[in-house]
């Protein structure tokens, strides 16, 4: 019964705030350690030689290749995340970078090839590893920490440097947070030739402090010219000569310039984005989409006014099941692919369909509605506020469409709505008669003090018992034939409402 009481606790206006699930939302693409290195490779930035492997025979072959005088090489896993070397295999296999000698490396690569891999960055999940980078082992006496990144308060590029590295830039902050170095770049101008110095000098460069220059420059070539919204060389290190090596990098990349860095976006590994398929779908459809824990799905155009229509359902007592927002052309391609996102999660009973039609006819968009709806067989209750242009011929078609399709008159009215619609029950009864469920339902419909219509699907044992408790207990709890019947039923009393 406590399971039911949660259920109708959305009813309440106290309802507490559900903790989202971690979900991965794409925003930049990232690219994997191997395709960094050889793109900065191509504008003069000293890397680590190496080569990329996808299968045991191709680091058989790169370890002879690229074994130091001890015969020694680096296997390093190639997954979108950090702290992969303190990582852990699902198998058990501690670490996810190894030094190894050549006649080890094929048979450590057994193990990690085609396995999932564990790190503090990717969750429980973990990322399967489909690509070992195979490194020349180097000799380095020095790590620094350097990165460059979009800065909201100078509105533009900014260089982070520190003489300390191989950690992450939060723990330096702390531990040494007189060493940071922070130079803005003005974006009309680019590095100069001053500040580069000064960031070589704020690194406490030991070598060619021209050379360490010329590498700082290039590195914000590359920020620029690639379209990076972070280039981060963590750590970039120097070899017994003072010589700089960007020992390894982290690049991301505005989404935003795809259409001009059409070889750099063709490197997207989709097995990273997140191991459920509901995000690569997500992202395929250019849908910004996160999921959380409550029962009403939402679809709305702009992200402004996807927060706040999840607002406005947390104040009616409901709980969003996610955040989608479909932009700015709510056409019938991206509405169906944005409701199989919504169904992705069982726990979702309505779906509320919020839409400013500006440029697009809010009678296109309600046809588009109507089309994805019969496309997908929705069997749950969609509610729908329009607003813009033809906004009536909108709601006659949505209205008229013989669908569980309601029409909302504003959001305030479209949430009340949602929620009501989301109280629908269904439950089998198994081991459990149907009577003796009927019977909680009521105990603790009355515990609560509902004020909604609760919708409730019985079957299994005693189920005419079951429903006949219902319907005399003298609450506002309607039994329903079927899943079909309870979505009816839930449309029939918000359109009441």
């Amino acid at each position: 019964m406590s399971l039911l009481k949660l259920l109708l606790a959305a009813s309440s206006k106290n309802a507490s705030l559900q903790t989202p699930l971690q979900a991965q939302q794409w925003r930049f693409l990232n690219v994997h350690e191997y395709q960094g290195a050889a793109l900065m490779s191509k504008f003069g930035i000293n890397t680590p030689p190496g080569t990329p492997a996808f299968s045991v025979d191709d680091v058989t072959k790169a370890a002879k290749h690229w074994a130091d005088e001890n015969g020694e090489v680096v296997l390093k896993s190639q997954i979108l995340a950090g702290g992969r070397g303190l990582g852990k295999f699902t198998s058990g296999l501690q670490g996810g970078v190894h030094m190894v000698t050549v006649a080890q490396a094929p048979v450590l690569a057994e193990q990690m090839l085609g396995s999932v891999l564990v790190t503090k960055q990717t969750g429980p999940a973990g990322k399967p590893v489909n690509t070992l980078y195979v490194a020349q082992k180097m000799k380095l006496v020095r790590e620094m920490y350097f990165a460059i990144l979009l800065d909201r308060k100078s509105a533009g590029p900014i260089m982070i440097g520190c003489s300390q590295g191989g950690t992450s830039i939060e723990d330096l902050a702390e531990k040494f947070p007189d060493k940071i170095v922070k130079i803005p770049i003005d974006i009309r101008v680019g590095c100069t030739d001053a500040q580069a110095l000064a960031m070589a000098t704020g690194l406490a460069v030991t070598g060619d402090k021209e050379a360490a220059a010329q590498q700082i420059k290039a590195l914000y070539e590359l920020f620029v010219k690639t379209d990076c919204t972070m280039v981060e060389v963590n750590p970039l290190a120097e070899d017994p000569s003072g010589k700089l090596i960007a020992a390894d990098a982290k690049l991301a990349f505005d989404d935003n310039a795809a259409y001009r860095q059409a070889d750099i976006f063709a490197m997207k590994d989709d097995s990273q984005i997140d191991s459920r398929r509901i995000t690569i779908l997500a992202v395929q459809n250019n849908l910004n989409y996160v999921t959380m824990d409550g029962t009403i799905g939402c679809m709305v155009n702009g992200a402004g006014l996807a927060m706040a229509t999840m607002d406005v359902i947390k104040l009616a007592g409901g709980e969003p099941a996610n955040f989608l927002d479909v932009g700015g052309g709510a056409t019938k391609e991206r509405v169906t692919e944005a409701f199989k996102l919504i169904l992705s999660s069982d726990k979702v009973r309505a779906i509320l369909v919020n839409i400013f039609g500006g440029i697009v006819r809010c009678d296109l968009i309600a046809e588009g509605i109507i089309a994805a709806v019969k496309e997908v067989g929705l069997k749950i209750p969609v509610i729908v506020r329009l607003q813009g242009t033809n906004v009536d011929q909108g709601r006659e078609l949505l209205a008229n469409s013989g669908l569980a399709i309601t029409p909302a008159d504003d959001l305030n009215d479209a949430a009340y709505k949602a929620v009501a619609a989301a109280n629908i029950l269904s439950h089998a009864g198994g081991i459990m008669k149907c009577d003796v469920i009927a019977a909680g339902i009521v105990n603790a419909a009355k515990q609560v003090n509902i004020k909604v219509p609760l919708i409730v699907r019985l079957e299994g044992t005693n189920v005419e018992r079951g429903k006949e408790i219902l319907r005399t207990s003298g609450l506002a709890i309607i039994p329903a034939e079927d899943l079909d019947d309870a979505a009816k039923q839930a449309v029939k009393s918000i359109t009441k409402a």
